[in-house]
């Protein structure tokens, strides 16, 4: 499957619709790909800026879907066609929802203890039939990171859902990646929190005027130092446009 790539600030975004991508993520599952995907928003784009490891990280990534309404405006305003937002809650969702036929096996790893178990659970009553084959919280230290590879590894899942935090997820899946032999494995953020019920999402007005990221900040205040990023990224856009 052919799609374009571009090129937000240095960071390859698949210009690819919700459709595609599940079609994709499904495709690394039945070649056993060992896929690292990356869902990019524009905290994450602007993170690796000053990130080396996670620049090349997501350069090296198999697939970066356009997880923000803010990584969609940049693909416009320079002058490229992306389709649609790709959340990766979303995508999650979608993922799961086509598990039970396609027979596919899912790993939850991360967010505080219990989170990853209320998501198992939520998601067992959304979606019937899904195999949940593993959970492990994401509070641990690097004494315990070969229990958790063999665990993951013994439970044999086909994706693998880290929640973890952007950057430390991604760099903890690209540095264990031959060492759990996933064929998907995919950073999500707060979507197992979200599962649980622990965080309440936008809702769908706010989210189709793409102001999800403003529901965020208004409801975990902690988060507002972070939404600073968004007009930097707006501004650094706007530079590489006229350079």
């Amino acid at each position: 499957m052919a799609y374009p790539i571009v090129n937000i600030l240095n960071v390859p975004v698949a210009a690819l619709t919700m459709s595609e991508a599940v079609s994709k993520v499904q495709q690394f599952i039945d070649d056993k790909k060992n896929a690292l995907i990356a869902t990019a928003n524009a905290e994450m784009i602007m993170n690796a800026q000053h990130d080396e490891e996670l620049c090349e990280i997501l350069q090296s990534a198999d697939l970066v879907v356009p997880d923000g309404a803010g990584t969609v405006w940049a693909a416009h305003h320079l002058g490229y066609a992306m389709p649609e937002r790709v959340a990766g809650y979303d995508l999650v969702q979608e993922l799961l929802k086509a598990a039970p036929e396609r027979g596919d096996r899912v790993f939850f790893f991360g967010s505080a203890p219990g989170i990853a178990e209320a998501a198992k659970k939520k998601a067992e009553a959304l979606y019937p039939g899904v195999q949940i084959v593993g959970v492990r919280n994401g509070y641990f230290t690097s004494d315990d990171e070969a229990g958790i590879i063999e665990e993951i590894r013994a439970a044999e899942p086909d994706i693998l859902l880290a929640a973890l935090g952007v950057p430390k997820q991604e760099k903890w899946l690209r540095r264990y990646r031959k060492e759990l032999r996933v064929p998907v494995s995919i950073g999500v953020g707060g979507t197992l929190d979200v599962m649980a019920g622990n965080v309440r999402r936008a809702p769908k007005w706010m989210q189709k005027a793409k102001l999800e990221w403003l529901f965020r900040g208004l409801l975990q205040p902690k988060r507002a130092g972070r939404l600073v990023a968004l007009p930097k990224f707006v501004l650094r856009v706007h530079r590489s446009k006229k350079k």
